[in-house]
């Protein structure tokens, strides 16, 4: 079954990448990274056919140029800078840089590597071409979406009754069931409900008037784990003075959890507080996280309801609507919801990453609140850096004792 173009545009991918990239582009286009793809999902393999249509419309996406309409869209955003747009006018994506097999046991590997500025862009392209490949070839596709079609309506309808009261961004490129699916999603949320601030897609951000949404993701953070010159308990704060030296306050919400929200909290001082308008959850326990921000806010004397807290951990509406009514007295709070608004069927979703795993040769690793989240294929490595952020958050307990 030949499928037609999954990736028909550039800005068919999430706002960090841009947001990331430029940061790289303006001070770090020196370090090369390597990407590495893993299913988390039990029993799912990949046939042969899957595989070669995947590395076909991975050709046609390396056949793509921004537009001059696009690139004037990407100027359009207050923080994306023109020396970067013109940089993208022209860049290109590269296939040599993407590796992609199968094993024996119908395992699916796909590797990037090279140039960080333009190794980084091709994850979100790929997991959603992944994505749609395998729902596409594996399952009745019209089945599919009737099922998620009733599962939207009845979400809307919520909205509309009032039982969700919570403001959110769609998040689900990285995992949607399809393109045309989360187009149908964004539109929808977007006009039928009062609740859908914005998307990360920056090409449907475009297509239908809306605020495109996202600052940074892990691989940010992770990606100064790779320069010599820096201790790895003090890269999240490289990284975050980076960020607010690229966009001063106005790209600004931290995500806390690349090598701990412990950890972050050291390097997030009066400072740093004051610069950005708020944090991102993405593991561990979300009242936990929320009540241990709001004490930190209230340290440096920081109203919590002039910060926003931003959940985005594997929600649903019924989770984000809790978080909603726990929080809303205490402080600011929204909410990126990914997979359940845009792969949200009788079937599982297909739960894929791709990840920066090494930069300029040197492995790197997100931590995360939930150990079972890290991912690093250096174990030894990622031994080292839990014991790095174990020593310095040891050493600020023992400075505290007297």
């Amino acid at each position: 079954m030949k499928l037609e173009p999954i990736v028909i545009s550039l800005l068919d991918t999430d706002l960090y990448k841009f947001n990331m990239d430029q940061v790289i582009f303006h001070k770090h286009t020196d370090l090369c990274g390597e990407y590495y793809f893993k299913c988390r999902n039990k029993d799912v393999t990949f046939s042969e056919e899957v595989v070669q249509e995947i590395n076909e419309q991975v050709d046609h996406l390396c056949s793509l140029r921004f537009t001059k309409e696009e690139l004037n869209y990407l100027r359009s955003i207050r923080f994306i800078k023109n020396d970067y747009v013109e940089f993208l006018r022209l860049w290109r994506p590269i296939r040599e840089y993407v590796y992609i097999s199968r094993t024996d046991e119908g395992e699916l590997e796909i590797m990037i590597k090279g140039p960080l500025f333009s190794a980084m862009q091709f994850e979100i392209y790929l997991l959603e071409i992944v994505n749609e490949v395998y729902f596409r070839l594996n399952y009745n596709y019209d089945e599919l979406k009737a099922s998620a079609e009733e599962r939207l309506d009845k979400k809307i309808s919520e909205f509309k009754s009032g039982r969700y009261s919570f403001k959110f961004a769609e998040f689900g490129c990285r995992r949607r069931l399809s393109r045309e699916w989360e187009d149908t999603v964004v539109r929808r949320l977007a006009f039928e409900t009062n609740n859908c601030v914005g998307t990360s897609n920056v090409y449907l951000a475009k297509k239908y008037g809306l605020t495109p949404i996202g600052t940074y993701a892990h691989e940010f953070v992770q990606m100064y784990q790779g320069i010599d010159s820096i201790p790895l308990a003090f890269t999240n704060q490289h990284a975050m003075n980076d960020w607010y030296d690229e966009y001063k306050g106005d790209n600004g919400t931290a995500l806390t959890d690349t090598v701990t929200t412990d950890l972050f909290l050291l390097d997030f001082n009066r400072s740093m507080v004051n610069n950005y308008s708020g944090v991102r959850h993405d593991s561990g326990d979300p009242y936990e996280w929320g009540e241990k921000l709001i004490s930190h806010y209230k340290k440096y004397g920081i109203d919590p309801m002039t910060k926003l807290l931003l959940f985005s951990d594997s929600l649903d509406f019924d989770k984000a609507q809790k978080l909603f009514d726990y929080f809303k007295d205490k402080t600011k709070v929204s909410f990126g919801i990914g997979t359940f608004c845009t792969n949200d069927t009788f079937v599982p979703a297909l739960n894929i990453v791709i990840k920066l795993q090494y930069v300029n040769g040197r492995p790197v690793a997100k931590l995360s609140d939930t150990p079972e989240k890290a991912m690093c294929r250096d174990m030894e490595y990622l031994d080292y850096l839990k014991r790095s952020v174990a020593f310095r958050l040891k050493r600020v307990e023992q400075s505290c004792d007297y």
